[in-house]
């Protein structure tokens, strides 16, 4: 495999050279503008720490890797903040990815504009969309515009610039300015337009005006003469309206710990963070309440890691423990589009980083982890069931008497998947009936023929295909 992705990555870095040399980087323009792209409704988003992916930390050096993730199945490529950080009130060494200096330049670290948008290129000539981390609320404190443009900011009590929170690296933008929203809509523009990227993941998304997102994403659609896809870091409703195809499943991973933590897994803090008890069943009735709230046709980005959550929250492993396998899986299968982050498919366990260079991933040889991954990708673009969109299937209980097991179909047409998952502790015995037979049903983690098992030791979890 290394070998492939030598010959490979020579031959992507040769379109780059080529690429840097144009006005503009290719843009793909496979649908009309207007409404949800077709290239999500089966895809695995995948999100790119650049700093920490190689030793280099460029995007040169992350260009390598575009074959093995090709390999992998991934399908869009989310690049956390791309652009120059600011220094003034700096958090560490590095700084805070989401303090931009320049919202029209790239990150000096990691390369340069031609750098980035020959990677994009690179990445459309294999199938994969590129997305790139957007930071709408704030700006670094020594941004061009805190002195070339005032009015585009916030002002405290005290007619002072402030962050929000604990950001104390950043100043908020003021939204009830008709030239802050005209200027941060052009530069999105500029993004899809001059960098060829197909979207965007927007940033503390609620802390921005809904009306602003709804308008600008006509702006945006219109500008690009694409659709393009729009996921917000928020769990609003209101957000996926007009404005943003998915959001957050925050209350999944929120119940994710909770169902560990009752099941005595959860070890991140020494024990010293506590849940409420809750259960298996309980996703059941979180998708209920799910169902009541949001948009037909908008959907939700499951995931077990992110930056946030891998840095601050503790690893998957720390989080989940023995069910960590089995949530993975569980965050393919429901409703929704799945995220792995940087390392997860080495089974990497360790925090990343945030304000300094850290020691990538080990990517090879590639492992189980991989594999497992890879599987559950292949698994997800093929099955018309785990589609996202209006036509998304809907999940069905299959009864287990028991609220620490899970299992649950979803079909489309004669196409179902079938997931079980023990996620308590204790050996539970499976005794359940199905509404459709298993014969040549596939185990998609085994790649094997599926076979119901008897009973399900705690975090065992299964995951069959079935064409009836």
């Amino acid at each position: 495999m290394k070998k492939l992705i030598a010959i490979v990555s020579g031959i992507l870095l040769a379109m780059g050279s080529f690429v840097g040399c144009k006005k503009a980087a290719t843009v793909p323009a496979d649908q009309p503008v207007g409404g949800q792209p077709d290239w999500v409704k089966n895809a695995v988003i995948y999100e790119v720490n650049t700093r920490q992916y190689t030793p280099e930390g460029t995007f040169n050096a992350m260009a390598g890797h575009l074959p093995r993730l090709k390999e992998l199945g991934v399908d869009v490529l989310w690049f956390m903040p791309i652009h120059p950080i600011s220094e003034k009130n700096r958090k560490g060494e590095l700084g805070s990815y989401y303090a931009a200096a320049d919202f029209k330049a790239v990150n000096p670290e990691f390369g340069t504009f031609d750098d980035f948008r020959a990677l994009v290129d690179s990445a459309h000539a294999l199938g994969m969309k590129v997305i790139i981390d957007w930071v709408p609320n704030h700006t670094g404190c020594d941004n061009a515009w805190v002195t070339e443009h005032p009015e585009y900011y916030a002002l405290n009590d005290s007619g002072q610039m402030f962050g929000p929170y604990d950001w104390t690296d950043v100043y908020k933008l003021d939204y009830s300015k008709p030239e802050t929203r005209k200027a941060m809509t052009d530069i999105m523009a500029f993004w899809l337009n001059e960098a060829g990227i197909d979207g965007f993941r927007c940033d503390a998304a609620a802390l921005v005006p809904v009306d602003y997102w709804n308008d600008t994403r006509k702006e945006l659609e219109q500008a690009a003469g694409r659709p393009i896809f729009m996921l917000a870091e928020a769990q609003e409703p209101e957000l996926v309206e007009e404005a943003f195809d998915a959001d957050y499943n925050w209350p999944m991973k929120e119940l994710f710990n909770e169902i560990a933590y009752t099941s005595g897994q959860y070890t991140f803090g020494n024990g010293e963070k506590t849940f409420p008890e809750k259960h298996a069943a309980d996703i059941y009735a979180l998708l209920a309440h799910q169902d009541t709230t949001y948009r037909a046709g908008s959907f939700m980005m499951n995931m077990t890691s992110n930056h946030d959550l891998n840095s601050w929250e503790g690893t998957e492993f720390e989080r989940l423990g023995n069910l960590s396998g089995a949530l993975a899986a569980i965050s393919y299968t429901l409703p929704g589009m799945p995220l792995i982050y940087t390392g997860q498919e080495t089974g990497m366990n360790r925090a990343l980083e945030f304000f300094v260079k850290d020691t990538p991933p080990q990517w090879e040889p590639t492992n189980d982890y991989f594999t497992f991954y890879q599987r559950l990708n292949a698994m997800k673009h093929s099955r018309p069931e785990l589609a996202v969109g209006a036509d998304a299937a809907k999940v069905v209980e299959i009864p287990t008497g028991n609220p620490d097991v899970i299992v649950y179909a979803r079909t489309a047409g004669n196409s179902t998947t079938l997931t079980g998952a023990n996620l308590g502790k204790e050996e539970a015995k499976l005794a359940i009936e199905l509404p459709f037979s298993l014969d040549g049903a596939t185990d998609v983690v085994k790649a094997a023929p599926a076979v119901l098992p008897e009973a399900l030791a705690p975090g065992e979890f299964f995951v069959f295909t079935v064409n009836n």
